[in-house]
Protein backbone atom coordinates (compact mmCIF):
# COMPACT_ATOMS: atom_id res chain seq x y z
CA UNK A 1 0.00 0.00 0.00
CA UNK A 2 1.12 3.37 -1.01
CA UNK A 3 0.49 6.58 0.68
CA UNK A 4 0.67 9.65 -2.29
CA UNK A 5 0.42 13.21 -1.41
CA UNK A 6 -0.09 16.06 -4.12
CA UNK A 7 1.50 19.10 -3.65
CA UNK A 8 -0.49 22.59 -4.71
CA UNK A 9 1.05 23.09 -8.19
CA UNK A 10 -0.50 19.08 -8.94
CA UNK A 11 -3.98 20.44 -7.74
CA UNK A 12 -3.64 24.34 -9.42
CA UNK A 13 -6.55 23.26 -12.07
CA UNK A 14 -8.41 21.22 -13.80
CA UNK A 15 -5.78 20.10 -16.33
CA UNK A 16 -3.51 19.29 -13.46
CA UNK A 17 -6.38 17.38 -11.43
CA UNK A 18 -6.82 15.49 -14.38
CA UNK A 19 -2.93 14.04 -14.54
CA UNK A 20 -3.31 13.31 -10.55
CA UNK A 21 -6.49 11.51 -11.22
CA UNK A 22 -4.68 9.03 -14.58
CA UNK A 23 -1.93 8.29 -11.55
CA UNK A 24 -4.20 6.64 -8.71
CA UNK A 25 -6.38 5.09 -11.58
CA UNK A 26 -3.22 3.39 -13.25
CA UNK A 27 -2.10 1.80 -9.68
CA UNK A 28 -4.66 0.55 -7.24
CA UNK A 29 -2.14 0.28 -4.20
CA UNK A 30 -2.17 4.40 -3.93
CA UNK A 31 -5.03 3.94 -1.37
CA UNK A 32 -4.57 6.66 0.26
CA UNK A 33 -4.30 10.30 -1.55
CA UNK A 34 -3.36 13.55 1.32
CA UNK A 35 -3.81 16.79 -1.12
CA UNK A 36 -2.79 20.34 -1.15
CA UNK A 37 -4.78 23.34 -1.73
CA UNK A 38 -4.63 24.43 -5.16
CA UNK A 39 -1.50 26.31 -6.00
CA UNK A 40 -0.59 28.44 -8.93
CA UNK A 41 -1.97 28.06 -11.92
CA UNK A 42 0.70 30.31 -13.67
CA UNK A 43 3.57 32.88 -12.23
CA UNK A 44 1.45 35.79 -10.96
CA UNK A 45 -1.07 34.00 -9.38
CA UNK A 46 -1.90 33.55 -6.38
CA UNK A 47 -2.55 30.15 -3.76
CA UNK A 48 -5.57 29.63 -2.63
CA UNK A 49 -4.19 29.55 0.83
CA UNK A 50 -3.08 33.11 0.60
CA UNK A 51 -6.39 34.11 -0.56
CA UNK A 52 -7.95 32.57 2.15
CA UNK A 53 -5.85 34.57 4.39
CA UNK A 54 -6.78 37.81 2.89
CA UNK A 55 -10.43 36.45 3.68
CA UNK A 56 -9.59 36.19 7.03
CA UNK A 57 -7.94 39.42 7.60
CA UNK A 58 -11.23 41.05 5.91
CA UNK A 59 -13.13 39.07 8.23
CA UNK A 60 -11.34 40.19 11.68
CA UNK A 61 -11.03 44.01 10.20
CA UNK A 62 -14.87 43.47 9.13
CA UNK A 63 -14.32 44.68 5.50
CA UNK A 64 -16.03 43.93 2.59
CA UNK A 65 -14.90 40.14 1.38
CA UNK A 66 -17.21 39.50 -1.42
CA UNK A 67 -14.84 40.14 -4.14
CA UNK A 68 -12.37 37.58 -2.52
CA UNK A 69 -14.93 35.09 -1.79
CA UNK A 70 -16.08 35.02 -5.45
CA UNK A 71 -12.21 34.49 -6.50
CA UNK A 72 -12.26 31.62 -3.50
CA UNK A 73 -14.90 30.06 -4.88
CA UNK A 74 -14.42 30.88 -8.91
CA UNK A 75 -11.19 28.61 -8.07
CA UNK A 76 -12.78 25.19 -6.69
CA UNK A 77 -15.62 26.10 -9.45
CA UNK A 78 -12.91 25.96 -12.46
CA UNK A 79 -11.83 22.38 -11.35
CA UNK A 80 -15.46 20.98 -10.72
CA UNK A 81 -16.66 22.48 -14.23
CA UNK A 82 -13.19 20.91 -16.00
CA UNK A 83 -15.23 17.72 -15.09
CA UNK A 84 -18.28 18.33 -15.80
CA UNK A 85 -19.44 17.58 -11.57
CA UNK A 86 -22.73 18.77 -11.17
CA UNK A 87 -23.84 22.16 -9.82
CA UNK A 88 -24.98 20.90 -6.36
CA UNK A 89 -22.00 19.38 -5.82
CA UNK A 90 -20.11 23.10 -5.71
CA UNK A 91 -23.05 24.52 -3.96
CA UNK A 92 -21.89 22.83 -0.75
CA UNK A 93 -18.29 23.83 -1.20
CA UNK A 94 -19.70 27.49 -1.42
CA UNK A 95 -21.82 27.35 1.68
CA UNK A 96 -18.80 26.16 3.68
CA UNK A 97 -16.66 29.00 2.06
CA UNK A 98 -19.12 31.49 3.16
CA UNK A 99 -19.98 29.81 6.68
CA UNK A 100 -16.08 30.34 7.71
CA UNK A 101 -17.18 34.33 8.69
CA UNK A 102 -19.97 33.42 10.60
CA UNK A 103 -18.30 31.18 12.90
CA UNK A 104 -16.97 31.69 16.49
CA UNK A 105 -12.93 31.19 16.84
CA UNK A 106 -11.18 31.04 20.35
CA UNK A 107 -8.67 33.46 19.08
CA UNK A 108 -7.78 35.13 15.98
CA UNK A 109 -4.92 32.59 15.63
CA UNK A 110 -7.01 29.93 15.29
CA UNK A 111 -9.54 31.80 12.81
CA UNK A 112 -6.47 32.33 10.44
CA UNK A 113 -5.52 28.53 11.32
CA UNK A 114 -9.25 27.46 10.14
CA UNK A 115 -9.40 29.91 6.85
CA UNK A 116 -5.95 28.40 6.10
CA UNK A 117 -6.88 24.90 6.19
CA UNK A 118 -10.09 25.21 4.31
CA UNK A 119 -8.03 25.05 0.91
CA UNK A 120 -7.04 21.59 1.64
CA UNK A 121 -10.16 20.61 3.84
CA UNK A 122 -12.48 22.05 0.68
CA UNK A 123 -9.86 20.60 -1.90
CA UNK A 124 -10.19 17.07 -0.47
CA UNK A 125 -13.88 17.13 -0.70
CA UNK A 126 -13.51 18.27 -4.11
CA UNK A 127 -11.21 15.91 -5.27
CA UNK A 128 -12.98 13.03 -3.50
CA UNK A 129 -16.80 14.40 -5.73
CA UNK A 130 -14.27 14.75 -8.79
CA UNK A 131 -12.92 10.95 -8.81
CA UNK A 132 -16.15 9.30 -8.15
CA UNK A 133 -17.62 11.36 -10.53
CA UNK A 134 -15.14 10.01 -12.93
CA UNK A 135 -15.75 6.33 -11.85
CA UNK A 136 -12.97 5.74 -9.42
CA UNK A 137 -14.89 5.73 -5.94
CA UNK A 138 -12.89 7.97 -3.21
CA UNK A 139 -14.18 9.13 -0.01
CA UNK A 140 -12.81 12.05 1.42
CA UNK A 141 -11.98 11.61 5.19
CA UNK A 142 -11.55 14.65 7.72
CA UNK A 143 -8.99 14.41 9.88
CA UNK A 144 -10.98 14.64 12.89
CA UNK A 145 -12.77 11.15 11.44
CA UNK A 146 -9.11 9.36 12.20
CA UNK A 147 -8.32 11.56 15.61
CA UNK A 148 -5.15 13.34 13.90
CA UNK A 149 -4.49 15.48 16.64
CA UNK A 150 -2.21 18.02 17.52
CA UNK A 151 -1.35 20.67 20.10
CA UNK A 152 -2.39 24.30 20.74
CA UNK A 153 -0.43 25.98 18.81
CA UNK A 154 -2.44 27.20 16.36
CA UNK A 155 -0.58 28.20 13.60
CA UNK A 156 2.48 26.05 13.87
CA UNK A 157 1.11 22.93 15.73
CA UNK A 158 2.83 19.78 16.70
CA UNK A 159 1.70 15.96 16.32
CA UNK A 160 -0.06 14.06 18.95
CA UNK A 161 2.04 10.37 18.17
CA UNK A 162 -0.90 8.75 20.46
CA UNK A 163 -2.79 9.34 17.40
CA UNK A 164 -0.83 6.85 14.80
CA UNK A 165 -3.31 4.22 17.04
CA UNK A 166 -6.85 5.79 15.73
CA UNK A 167 -4.95 6.07 12.10
CA UNK A 168 -4.31 2.81 12.26
CA UNK A 169 -7.62 1.79 12.55
CA UNK A 170 -8.50 3.44 9.16
CA UNK A 171 -10.25 0.69 6.97
CA UNK A 172 -8.02 -0.09 3.76
CA UNK A 173 -10.28 -2.91 2.63
CA UNK A 174 -12.77 -1.27 0.48
CA UNK A 175 -12.05 -0.14 -3.13
CA UNK A 176 -12.59 3.10 -2.19
CA UNK A 177 -9.45 5.81 -2.72
CA UNK A 178 -9.46 7.60 0.82
CA UNK A 179 -8.98 11.36 0.21
CA UNK A 180 -7.02 12.82 3.48
CA UNK A 181 -6.78 16.73 3.57
CA UNK A 182 -3.10 18.02 4.68
CA UNK A 183 -1.31 20.97 6.54
CA UNK A 184 -3.92 20.63 9.63
CA UNK A 185 -5.04 18.69 12.74
CA UNK A 186 -7.55 19.33 15.69
CA UNK A 187 -6.72 20.56 19.17
CA UNK A 188 -7.90 18.70 22.27
CA UNK A 189 -10.63 21.53 22.20
CA UNK A 190 -11.88 20.55 18.38
CA UNK A 191 -10.38 23.23 16.88
CA UNK A 192 -8.45 23.40 13.64
CA UNK A 193 -4.57 24.15 14.25
CA UNK A 194 -2.11 24.08 11.02
CA UNK A 195 1.51 22.93 11.01
CA UNK A 196 3.75 24.95 9.35
CA UNK A 197 3.84 26.13 5.81
CA UNK A 198 4.42 22.93 3.32
CA UNK A 199 2.72 21.27 6.41
CA UNK A 200 1.25 18.93 3.82
CA UNK A 201 3.90 16.91 3.71
CA UNK A 202 3.97 16.55 7.33
CA UNK A 203 0.28 15.17 6.89
CA UNK A 204 1.69 12.19 4.07
CA UNK A 205 4.28 11.19 6.34
CA UNK A 206 2.46 10.73 9.26
CA UNK A 207 -0.36 9.04 7.21
CA UNK A 208 2.14 6.75 6.07
CA UNK A 209 3.91 5.82 9.37
CA UNK A 210 0.24 5.47 11.29
CA UNK A 211 -0.68 2.91 8.30
CA UNK A 212 2.71 1.08 8.06
CA UNK A 213 2.68 2.01 4.32
CA UNK A 214 4.97 0.59 1.94
CA UNK A 215 5.61 4.32 0.24
CA UNK A 216 5.50 7.07 0.95
CA UNK A 217 5.09 9.03 -2.39
CA UNK A 218 5.40 12.67 -2.49
CA UNK A 219 4.55 14.49 -5.85
CA UNK A 220 5.49 17.86 -7.21
CA UNK A 221 6.45 19.74 -10.02
CA UNK A 222 10.28 18.24 -10.40
CA UNK A 223 11.30 14.67 -11.80
CA UNK A 224 13.91 14.64 -9.00
CA UNK A 225 15.63 16.21 -6.03
CA UNK A 226 19.20 18.17 -7.57
CA UNK A 227 22.01 18.54 -5.90
CA UNK A 228 21.45 22.29 -5.82
CA UNK A 229 19.44 25.04 -6.84
CA UNK A 230 18.61 24.82 -10.93
CA UNK A 231 18.14 28.86 -10.64
CA UNK A 232 22.05 28.73 -9.39
CA UNK A 233 23.29 26.12 -11.70
CA UNK A 234 21.98 24.94 -14.92
CA UNK A 235 21.38 21.35 -14.98
CA UNK A 236 22.61 20.19 -12.03
CA UNK A 237 23.06 16.75 -10.77
CA UNK A 238 20.21 14.80 -10.16
CA UNK A 239 20.13 12.81 -7.03
CA UNK A 240 19.03 9.13 -7.05
CA UNK A 241 19.49 8.52 -3.95
CA UNK A 242 19.49 10.10 -0.19
CA UNK A 243 19.12 9.60 3.33
CA UNK A 244 16.79 10.83 6.21
CA UNK A 245 19.49 13.15 6.92
CA UNK A 246 20.66 14.94 4.36
CA UNK A 247 17.25 15.28 3.42
CA UNK A 248 16.17 16.74 6.52
CA UNK A 249 19.86 18.50 6.66
CA UNK A 250 18.73 20.27 2.90
CA UNK A 251 15.77 20.82 3.84
CA UNK A 252 15.91 23.07 6.36
CA UNK A 253 18.69 25.01 4.52
CA UNK A 254 16.48 25.50 1.90
CA UNK A 255 15.23 22.84 -0.73
CA UNK A 256 11.61 23.25 -0.93
CA UNK A 257 10.50 20.44 -2.45
CA UNK A 258 9.94 18.58 0.73
CA UNK A 259 9.22 19.82 4.57
CA UNK A 260 12.77 19.21 6.93
CA UNK A 261 9.69 18.32 9.44
CA UNK A 262 7.83 15.33 7.01
CA UNK A 263 11.04 13.23 7.41
CA UNK A 264 10.90 12.24 11.23
CA UNK A 265 7.26 10.16 11.23
CA UNK A 266 9.02 8.23 8.41
CA UNK A 267 12.34 7.82 10.17
CA UNK A 268 10.33 6.64 13.10
CA UNK A 269 8.57 4.14 10.88
CA UNK A 270 11.36 3.12 8.04
CA UNK A 271 9.05 4.32 5.47
CA UNK A 272 10.82 4.95 2.33
CA UNK A 273 9.81 8.23 0.43
CA UNK A 274 9.68 8.73 -3.33
CA UNK A 275 9.55 12.44 -4.22
CA UNK A 276 8.55 12.33 -8.32
CA UNK A 277 6.64 14.51 -10.88
CA UNK A 278 3.27 14.98 -11.42
CA UNK A 279 3.47 15.54 -14.90
CA UNK A 280 6.66 12.56 -15.50
CA UNK A 281 4.83 10.11 -13.34
CA UNK A 282 6.60 7.74 -15.00
CA UNK A 283 10.45 9.23 -13.97
CA UNK A 284 12.41 7.38 -11.41
CA UNK A 285 12.65 10.63 -9.02
CA UNK A 286 14.46 10.43 -5.88
CA UNK A 287 14.29 7.78 -3.27
CA UNK A 288 14.87 9.24 0.45
CA UNK A 289 16.26 5.86 2.34
CA UNK A 290 17.42 4.97 5.38
CA UNK A 291 21.58 5.03 5.01
CA UNK A 292 22.17 1.52 4.75
CA UNK A 293 20.31 1.54 1.58
CA UNK A 294 22.64 4.18 -0.33
CA UNK A 295 26.09 3.87 -2.08
CA UNK A 296 27.89 6.92 -1.74
CA UNK A 297 29.15 7.60 -5.18
CA UNK A 298 30.57 11.57 -3.97
CA UNK A 299 31.22 12.95 -0.99
CA UNK A 300 28.28 15.63 -0.88
CA UNK A 301 25.10 15.26 -1.77
CA UNK A 302 23.83 18.36 -2.36
CA UNK A 303 24.05 21.96 -1.59
CA UNK A 304 21.56 24.38 -0.37
CA UNK A 305 20.85 27.85 0.59
CA UNK A 306 18.69 30.35 2.52
CA UNK A 307 18.63 33.95 3.71
CA UNK A 308 15.68 33.44 5.76
CA UNK A 309 17.60 34.35 8.63
CA UNK A 310 19.14 36.99 11.04
CA UNK A 311 21.96 36.53 13.60
CA UNK A 312 23.16 38.25 17.22
CA UNK A 313 26.46 38.83 17.22
CA UNK A 314 27.97 39.39 20.98
CA UNK A 315 31.40 39.60 22.28
CA UNK A 316 32.44 40.05 25.83
CA UNK A 317 36.02 38.69 27.24
CA UNK A 318 36.55 35.50 29.59
CA UNK A 319 32.38 34.64 28.52
CA UNK A 320 33.87 31.04 28.44
CA UNK A 321 35.01 31.36 31.96
CA UNK A 322 31.22 32.38 33.46
CA UNK A 323 29.08 29.41 34.89
CA UNK A 324 25.77 29.95 33.59
CA UNK A 325 26.73 32.55 30.65
CA UNK A 326 24.59 30.66 27.91
CA UNK A 327 21.35 29.90 30.57
CA UNK A 328 21.19 33.30 31.12
CA UNK A 329 20.70 34.34 26.91
CA UNK A 330 18.27 31.20 27.06
CA UNK A 331 16.21 32.63 29.89
CA UNK A 332 15.90 36.07 28.06
CA UNK A 333 14.97 34.13 24.53
CA UNK A 334 12.52 32.70 26.67
CA UNK A 335 10.67 35.57 27.92
CA UNK A 336 10.12 36.89 24.67
CA UNK A 337 9.20 33.50 23.39
CA UNK A 338 12.42 33.48 20.89
CA UNK A 339 13.15 30.26 19.57
CA UNK A 340 17.08 29.63 18.19
CA UNK A 341 18.33 28.39 15.55
CA UNK A 342 22.37 27.35 16.00
CA UNK A 343 24.56 29.11 18.45
CA UNK A 344 28.34 28.99 17.17
CA UNK A 345 30.67 30.13 19.89
CA UNK A 346 34.21 31.06 21.02
CA UNK A 347 36.09 31.51 24.00
CA UNK A 348 34.74 35.67 24.19
CA UNK A 349 32.37 35.71 21.89
CA UNK A 350 28.61 34.59 20.15
CA UNK A 351 26.75 34.30 17.38
CA UNK A 352 23.29 33.67 17.62
CA UNK A 353 21.13 32.50 14.69
CA UNK A 354 17.52 33.00 14.20
CA UNK A 355 14.98 32.28 11.52
CA UNK A 356 13.70 35.62 10.33
CA UNK A 357 10.19 34.40 9.62
CA UNK A 358 9.48 33.58 13.33
CA UNK A 359 10.61 36.65 14.76
CA UNK A 360 8.57 40.46 15.35
CA UNK A 361 10.57 43.41 15.32
CA UNK A 362 8.79 44.01 18.94
CA UNK A 363 10.77 40.88 20.10
CA UNK A 364 14.30 41.76 18.92
CA UNK A 365 13.59 44.93 20.40
CA UNK A 366 12.92 43.25 24.30
CA UNK A 367 15.56 40.73 23.78
CA UNK A 368 18.12 43.14 22.80
CA UNK A 369 17.38 45.30 25.20
CA UNK A 370 17.55 42.51 28.39
CA UNK A 371 20.47 40.92 26.75
CA UNK A 372 22.69 44.39 26.66
CA UNK A 373 21.03 45.11 30.28
CA UNK A 374 21.75 41.91 31.20
CA UNK A 375 24.63 40.31 29.96
CA UNK A 376 26.89 43.73 29.29
CA UNK A 377 28.53 42.86 26.55
CA UNK A 378 31.72 44.31 24.86
CA UNK A 379 30.11 44.40 21.77
CA UNK A 380 26.37 43.79 20.79
CA UNK A 381 25.43 43.62 16.91
CA UNK A 382 22.37 42.43 15.46
CA UNK A 383 22.26 41.48 11.74
CA UNK A 384 18.93 41.66 10.28
CA UNK A 385 20.09 39.53 7.42
CA UNK A 386 21.97 36.72 7.63
CA UNK A 387 22.41 34.08 4.76
CA UNK A 388 23.39 29.92 5.25
CA UNK A 389 24.91 27.34 3.62
CA UNK A 390 24.90 23.86 3.58
CA UNK A 391 27.10 21.55 2.24
CA UNK A 392 25.72 17.99 2.92
CA UNK A 393 26.71 14.45 2.35
CA UNK A 394 27.10 10.76 3.96
CA UNK A 395 30.15 10.86 2.05
CA UNK A 396 31.94 13.75 4.41
CA UNK A 397 31.82 11.33 6.86
CA UNK A 398 35.40 10.79 8.60
CA UNK A 399 36.57 12.14 5.39
CA UNK A 400 40.31 14.07 5.15
CA UNK A 401 40.07 17.36 3.32
CA UNK A 402 36.19 17.80 3.26
CA UNK A 403 36.10 21.28 4.81
CA UNK A 404 39.00 22.14 2.15
CA UNK A 405 37.10 21.07 -0.91
CA UNK A 406 34.56 23.79 0.72
CA UNK A 407 36.48 26.97 1.19
CA UNK A 408 38.98 26.73 -0.85
CA UNK A 409 37.12 27.32 -3.92
CA UNK A 410 35.59 30.53 -2.02
CA UNK A 411 39.03 32.30 -1.33
CA UNK A 412 40.10 31.83 -4.97
CA UNK A 413 36.78 33.81 -5.90
CA UNK A 414 37.37 36.10 -2.96
CA UNK A 415 34.37 35.49 -0.94
CA UNK A 416 34.44 35.87 2.87
CA UNK A 417 32.63 33.93 5.50
CA UNK A 418 31.30 34.83 8.69
CA UNK A 419 30.78 31.87 10.24
CA UNK A 420 31.77 27.84 9.80
CA UNK A 421 30.02 24.92 12.10
CA UNK A 422 30.36 21.26 11.18
CA UNK A 423 27.89 19.65 13.06
CA UNK A 424 28.45 16.14 15.47
CA UNK A 425 27.10 13.95 12.91
CA UNK A 426 29.76 14.95 10.26
CA UNK A 427 27.53 14.41 7.16
CA UNK A 428 26.54 19.11 6.87
CA UNK A 429 29.20 21.89 7.33
CA UNK A 430 27.34 25.05 7.82
CA UNK A 431 28.88 28.33 6.47
CA UNK A 432 27.35 31.79 7.60
CA UNK A 433 27.59 34.26 5.15
CA UNK A 434 26.33 37.73 3.82
CA UNK A 435 23.24 37.03 1.43
CA UNK A 436 24.39 38.81 -1.44
CA UNK A 437 27.04 36.60 -1.54
CA UNK A 438 25.63 33.29 -1.00
CA UNK A 439 24.37 32.10 -4.32
CA UNK A 440 28.21 32.91 -6.12
CA UNK A 441 29.52 31.18 -3.31
CA UNK A 442 27.28 27.85 -4.15
CA UNK A 443 28.15 28.04 -7.54
CA UNK A 444 31.81 28.04 -6.69
CA UNK A 445 31.49 24.86 -3.50
CA UNK A 446 29.27 23.13 -6.32
CA UNK A 447 31.73 23.49 -9.43
CA UNK A 448 34.47 22.44 -7.03
CA UNK A 449 32.98 19.41 -5.87
CA UNK A 450 31.05 17.83 -8.58
CA UNK A 451 34.20 18.52 -11.13
CA UNK A 452 36.11 15.84 -8.97
CA UNK A 453 33.26 13.05 -9.30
Amino acid sequence: MKVSKFGGSSLADGYQLQCVFDIIKADDTRKVIVVSAPGKRFKDDTKVTDLLLTYAKATIEDTDATDIIETIKDRYHAIGNHFDLPAYELADIDEQIDHLARKHYRSFDYLFAAFAAHGEYLNAQLIAKVFTHLGVPARFVDPKEIGLRVDDNARSATFDTKSYNTIAELDLSTSERLIVPGFFGYTENGDIATFSRGGSDITGAIMARGLSADLYENFTDVSAIYAVNPSIIENPAAIKQMTYDEMRELSYAGFAVFHDEAIIPAIQGGIRINIKNTNDPEAPGTFIVPPTEVQQTRPVTGIANSNRFSALYLHRYLLNKEVGFTLRILEILKKHNISYEHMPSGIDDLTIIFDKTLLTQEQVDGMLEDIAATIKPDTLKWLPSYGIIMVVGEGMRNRIGALTDIVTPLKEHDISLQMVNQGASEISIMLGIQPDLAERAVKAIYDNIFKMV
